[in-house]
């Protein structure tokens, strides 16, 4: 999958222009949040700002491009949804890997000695898990946990 695949499976997540006060990262338009980009004007972001963003501070840092192709898309769904840190400790969790946050040579043959289906279903079980103890899960778990299945069904 390529980061211009990524981003329009992305974007069926993603809606537009939102100012929910129960959303922790406030306004956001296009999945980018005013708490994570304070200095970006969120009513007025494009969409392909918006892409410039994903791809140099989400796809490339979470390090979408070193692991099997079958979890690229949930890797980099999940580094925009809860952070690239618990992205990528949630993916070695799933692989019995070290959880450091670093996608080294150790955790990359992890992840690469599972079965792609394997490895997704697991990534997923992990993110589920560690969202439902989400203080937040009450109030947007439903919606979470659609987008996770709907991540499953394009496996």
């Amino acid at each position: 999958m390529t980061f211009d695949d990524a981003f329009e499976a992305l974007m069926a997540h993603e809606g537009g222009y939102a100012n929910d006060p129960r959303d922790p990262g406030g306004e956001t338009k296009y999945g980018i949040s005013k708490r994570a980009y304070p200095a970006v004007d969120i009513r007025n972001l494009t969409l392909e700002a918006a892409k410039a963003i994903y791809k140099r501070d989400y796809w490339r840092r979470a390090g979408c491009e070193a692991v099997p192709e079958a979890v690229r898309f949930d890797l980099f769904d999940m580094a925009v949804h809860s952070g690239i840190r618990a992205a990528i400790c949630t993916l070695q969790r799933a692989v019995g890997a070290g959880e450091d946050g670093v996608l080294g040579p150790v955790s990359l043959a992890a992840i690469r000695g599972l079965a792609p289906a394997v490895l997704v279903a697991r990534f997923n079980g992990a993110r589920l898990a560690l969202m439902t103890e989400l203080s937040t899960w009450q109030t947007f778990g439903k919606g979470w946990a659609r987008r996770i299945a709907a991540n499953l069904m394009r496996a």
